[in-house]
């Protein structure tokens, strides 16, 4: 069976309001199941692409999500299928409880209140944080903020998870559970993110920007290889990789 496309990015442009080009004539399709990562240097142009998936930015070309335009009308649906988790957490739990935070998607997608109740528990359990619906948010550790962060999308129940260096900021414990928490997902993921050791376990395809453009797109396994082409491109290699 044919894979469908969950993501078509075709001649993306954007610039910000100071003239920078973000994104320069990107163009990106990521089909039903896919993981990927999105790697480059700071100012590559990698959250400004995850910020288009979900209508936060709009630039000029086309962005599809599941076959929907990424634009008008479709946005509210758009951000139900396309789970977009920031960077900071703090920028995604604002309630004063767990709870409060993980049901916030369904009460905006209209939702009624039993199905809001169902759905906050379901995405509490699928990260093994059931147990903290009551707690507030601010006074949890990083790590388990991130994970609220992403339960709070998952509430929502999404095709597709896009995340912004989920790893950034994690003591030891707290990546390695994270990683595990991810690779345990069943959704098409998008992964933003510097830690290539991460990329290598866990993203088969990598998609390397530079300058707000597609420098490389290929096998993670393959391109990790290619020392010149990390370099040239402002990543560090990994150094012994099998």
């Amino acid at each position: 069976m044919q894979r469908q496309p969950m993501i078509e990015v075709q001649n993306l442009s954007f610039q910000y309001s100071d003239g920078h080009q973000a994104l320069d004539d990107v163009n990106l399709t990521v089909f039903e199941g896919e993981r990927v990562a999105l790697v480059g240097p700071n100012g590559a142009g990698k959250s400004t692409l995850l910020l288009h998936l979900n209508g936060i930015y709009s630039g000029d070309g086309s962005v599809r999500v599941a076959g929907l335009p990424v634009s008008g009308e479709h946005v509210k649906r758009v951000r139900a299928l396309l789970g977009l988790v920031f960077q900071d957490a703090d920028d995604q739990l604002f309630s004063t409880t767990v709870f409060e935070d993980v049901a916030f998607g369904p009460i905006y997608m209209g939702l009624p209140e039993e199905e809001v109740r169902r759905r906050t528990r379901h995405a509490l359990r699928a990260i093994g944080m059931e147990s903290y619906i009551d707690r507030m948010p601010h006074r949890l550790s990083a790590g388990e903020k991130k994970r609220i962060a992403i339960a709070t999308v998952l509430s929502m129940e999404p095709k597709v998870l896009a995340l912004d260096e989920p790893t950034a900021g994690l003591d030891p414990r707290g990546r390695r559970m994270l990683i595990e928490l991810l690779r345990s997902m069943a959704q098409t993921l998008v992964v933003s993110t510097h830690d290539l050791l991460m990329v290598k376990e866990l993203l088969p395809r990598m998609v390397i920007l530079d300058d707000g453009r597609v420098v490389a797109d290929g096998p993670t396994q393959t391109l990790l290889r290619d020392e010149a082409l990390l370099h040239a491109h402002g990543l560090e290699f990994p150094q012994g990789l099998p």
